[in-house]
């Protein structure tokens, strides 16, 4: 396994895409929690200039409508009640 230094925004499904686009198949990226990144590569230099260059997006998933009513102490059946459902 080699080690890389951790973007800064790292997604490591995005990375996967990346490295896979200069031909580098990687299954799994392992975050250290230690400001460094893992993988199984056999081209240390190629996959260090991908990492290097990686900016994932870190946008988070819109919530579900049963994540937004829970957010408020409600469930599904609880708002059909109050619409009369």
């Amino acid at each position: 396994m080699k080690t890389f230094p951790k973007p800064q925004n790292l997604n490591g499904t995005e990375l996967m895409a990346e490295l896979a686009a200069v031909g580098l198949i990687v299954d799994k990226v392992f975050d250290f929690s230690d400001g460094t990144i893992g993988f199984e590569t056999d081209n240390e230099s190629e996959a260090a200039a991908v990492v290097k260059a990686h900016n994932g997006t870190t946008f988070p998933p819109e919530p579900t409508v049963e994540q937004k009513l829970a957010s408020v102490g409600l469930n599904l059946t609880d708002l059909k009640t109050a619409l009369g459902l």
